[in-house]
């Protein structure tokens, strides 16, 4: 399934909803909740039964300062619930990976995404895999690793020089022979980013929707939330929904995010009263 196709079985819907799994012990929100095969298939599952239009498995933490975990590890947490969980869900499948023989094994199993938070700098095999088997990606813009990241925040040209990033990654994908409909782009909140310049990131999200991709944004429970609202991570929901709510209206389709349920409910009224009405409606 491409990503057209995948888009495809969303017709007609005004947003798409990604729950997030993470299998890991080091998550900067739910870490270690479901580190077991059945804690992660059970969240998994719930996930799904709220309404999640795709599930995003990931097994390794991205939170700044967090240890690279090897492609062995990755693979030993994320293939037994990709393997159980894929055969009942349908929806695609993403997993959450910088590393190609690991989003290669996802692929075989039925991934149908590989969301790389890397945007293939990590390894430079990424973008001829996702070429050669013709899966959706996730192209997140990012500097440096997790441990340097938040090092590496002074942009002369902000929110431009981001985009422009972005789009040197993704002409390495397209010149690797990845199709474009194959492609969706993460400005990358929280990522290589000051608390205000994701402020500024999100109120400038039109320069990326004008790259023409589809745009996935992901802020959940973030710690921009907490420095504007004062709040831990446990309770920053309203914070979350207030940005996916700028996000929509700026042109976001997709939405990676904790909490599927609180979310869509979300979305489904603020979808609805924000659309335009047809000419001749009740004013």
């Amino acid at each position: 399934m491409s990503f057209r196709s995948a888009i495809s079985m969303f017709a007609g819907k005004p947003f798409i909803v990604m729950g997030i799994v993470n299998v890991t012990p080091d998550s900067f929100y739910d870490g270690g909740v479901h580190e077991s095969l059945e804690n992660a298939y059970r969240h998994a599952c719930r996930l799904r039964d709220e309404g999640a239009d795709i599930i995003d498995i990931g097994g390794a933490s991205s939170r700044p300062g967090a240890p690279v975990v090897s492609p062995e590890v990755e693979l030993q947490r994320i293939l037994p619930l990709l393997k159980r969980f894929v055969k009942g869900f349908n929806g695609p499948v993403s997993i959450d990976t910088t590393w190609s023989t690991v989003a290669e094994a996802a692929i075989d199993e039925g991934a149908l995404w590989i969301n790389d938070i890397s945007a293939g700098r990590y390894d430079e095999k990424m973008a001829g895999l996702i070429a050669d088997r013709g899966v959706s990606v996730v192209l997140m813009h990012s500097r440096g690793t997790s441990a340097t990241m938040q090092t590496l925040t002074d942009y002369k040209y902000g929110v431009i020089e981001i985009r422009d990033e972005l789009v040197r990654d993704v002409q390495k994908f397209l010149d690797a022979g990845v199709k474009p409909e194959q492609i969706i782009l993460d400005p990358g909140v929280g990522f290589a980013k000051t608390a205000d310049q994701n402020v500024e990131l999100l109120r400038s999200l039109s320069e990326f929707k004008k790259l023409g991709y589809p745009l996935l944004v992901g802020t959940s429970r973030k710690s921009f939330i907490g420095k504007i609202t004062g709040r831990e991570t446990v309770d920053r929901l309203h914070g979350t929904l207030a940005s996916v709510a700028s996000a929509y209206l700026r042109g976001a389709q997709i939405f990676r995010v904790h909490d599927v349920k609180e979310t869509i409910d979300f979305l489904k009224v603020f979808s609805e009263i924000e659309k335009e009405l047809p000419a001749g409606s009740f004013k």
